[in-house]
């Protein structure tokens, strides 16, 4: 069966089968790609396929990428990081990610042959903000959620952002208000449904991403029943991206990332075989 690309309630996506089965249901994984590259779903499909795996892989376009890049330009989305990097460009991004995703799964399971069973989820970057969001609200049942460089807090985000727009980010009361509904260690409390969590950081990311990223885990393996269903995995190597740029298109794999592949796939197996 071939890759599958479409629309669902209006979201972009990119479709891969699931090996080994023939005919019938499988399990879905979705994704939400990072805002570095690979900054699209077939881009992120293509840096972190997870082949091997019985289940329907379906990475979701974001809002303001891809096929919904703002005026089908990218520095007009980049024009939103300079007015405003969270309330304008970040927070918008995720907020809208999160809430059409209901609608989207719906429209999934209309399209593909995916069983009814709770969903796996991915995100990586600031697709692992829209991932943590989707936990707390807990409106979809979730079985696994991994995620690889996450923005485990906005704030950081924001940062980096800064650094590439060259100016330094202005914080009033309403943005730091913003920043705290993105604060998913502070959140640690809400994860209350406490499926299995991977958490994949590179060595090379940056270094505020890294310590929320444990502090995360540390938070969750205080609340967990079971603490060591919340996993940390450490990739030699892995900055940030884990495509080269554009980030646009689909590109060969790089090692970083096909070493990521490699622990999602043995991780889900494991999930889906629970």
């Amino acid at each position: 069966m071939e890759t599958i690309t479409g629309t669902a309630a209006g979201v972009p996506f990119t479709a891969l089968p699931p090996a080994g089965v023939a005919d019938g249901p499988a399990p879905l994984i979705v994704t939400w790609h990072m805002l570095d590259a690979p900054r699209t779903d077939a881009a992120f499909a293509a840096a972190l396929p997870m082949n091997a795996l019985p289940a329907w892989r379906v990475h979701l376009g974001m809002p303001m990428c891809g096929a919904r890049m703002v005026d089908s330009r990218v520095d007009a989305a980049v024009q939103l990081a300079r007015e405003d990097a969270l309330l304008a460009f970040l927070a918008p991004i995720a907020q809208q990610a999160a809430d059409e995703f209901p609608a989207a799964l719906a429209a999934l399971r209309d399209q593909l042959p995916v069983d009814d069973e709770p969903v796996g989820m991915l995100g990586a970057s600031l697709g692992g903000a829209v991932a943590l969001r989707v936990l707390t609200t807990r409106r979809i049942p979730v079985r696994a959620v991994a995620l690889v460089n996450p923005a485990v807090r906005i704030r950081s985000a924001v940062e980096r952002v800064g650094d590439f727009t060259g100016q330094p980010y202005r914080w009033t009361a309403r943005a730091r208000e913003a920043a705290g509904a993105w604060d998913f260690v502070a959140r640690a409390h809400e994860f209350t449904a406490q499926p299995p969590l991977l958490l994949v950081s590179g060595e090379r990311d940056h270094p505020e991403f890294r310590a929320d990223a444990a502090e995360l885990v540390g938070a969750l393996r205080e609340r967990y029943a079971r603490p060591d269903e919340v996993e940390l995995v450490a990739v030699p190597d892995l900055a940030h991206p884990l495509a080269d740029e554009p980030g646009l298109e689909p590109a060969p794999q790089l090692p970083t990332a096909r070493a990521v592949d490699g622990v999602l796939t043995r991780w889900f197996r494991g999930r889906l075989t629970d």
